[in-house]
């Protein structure tokens, strides 16, 4: 693999990164004709890995097939015997999500993610957000984990489907959303259970920060605040499982 090191994402809570890696999340890359410029795989692989090369050569790209050993200095040993290397993550725009649920023939159905630092997370949550049916999420430029190497393994390939828009502000996003006639929800402990909440008509989902939540500014531009009723020791969940939870409770409503 010969001149991949310049391409790869050293930090990956701190960029696009180039390198992807994992039998999934290199799958649906190519399905999706993200820009993939080389598919490496694992000399000798089985299975799904043959399927992958197949995969691969039918879209016409370059595959190199290399030694278990490569792959384990270049991606941490966790690459199932499959990476690929990527163009830098191509954003999606406001206005294309809203054409997606156009095309879709349903209410626009946005994700907006306030602060979300942690790219396992992120990847989670658009894993999530992908299986619910949204037509898009919303992440800041700024204080935010972008989508990487990470985010596209952990949402196994999801992230290759989803629409993400990278934003100046959440808040001022948030209000262009209401401009188009979006109802805002954000999920927060005070707000009333998710289960009482109606979830119909054009909806854009807000999951604040871990641990911090929502900030101040984002919180007040909300129409709404919905919680999820916790009945342990422990009062608050992890980001990406809270936002599952919701995300299908939105499904539901939209029957």
């Amino acid at each position: 693999m010969k001149g991949i090191d310049s391409g790869m994402d050293k930090n990956p809570g701190s960029g696009a990164g180039r390198l992807i890696f994992g039998r999934n999340a290199v799958a649906e890359a190519v399905r999706a004709g993200t820009g993939i410029e080389k598919l490496y795989l694992q000399k000798n692989i089985e299975g799904e890995g043959k399927k992958l090369f197949a995969l691969a050569k039918k879209a016409g790209i370059p595959v190199q097939v290399v030694p278990k050993t490569m792959l384990d200095k270049e991606c941490s040993g966790v690459h199932q015997g499959a990476a690929a290397l990527i163009t830098d993550y191509t954003y999606s725009g406001i206005d294309a999500m809203f054409s997606a649920a156009a095309a879709s023939g349903e209410p626009p159905f946005i994700v907006a993610l306030d602060g979300i630092e942690d790219p396992g997370n992120l990847g989670a949550i658009i894993r999530s957000a992908e299986g619910a049916g949204a037509h898009g999420v919303l992440i800041p430029k700024n204080r935010a984990v972008s989508v990487n190497a990470t985010v596209m393994k952990t949402s196994a390939g999801a992230a290759a489907h989803m629409r993400v828009a990278r934003v100046s502000g959440i808040s001022a996003a948030l209000k262009e959303l209401k401009e188009k006639g979006l109802w805002i929800y954000g999920l927060d402990m005070a707000g009333q259970t998710y289960a009482e909440t109606d979830f119909s008509g054009g909806v854009c989902l807000v999951i604040g920060s871990e641990g911090r939540g929502m900030s101040r500014i984002v919180r007040e531009t909300c129409d709404f605040l919905v919680s999820i009723p916790m009945k342990g020791r422990i009062k608050s969940l992890n980001a990406s499982a809270a936002a599952a939870i919701v995300l299908y409770e939105v499904v539901k409503c939209r029957k």
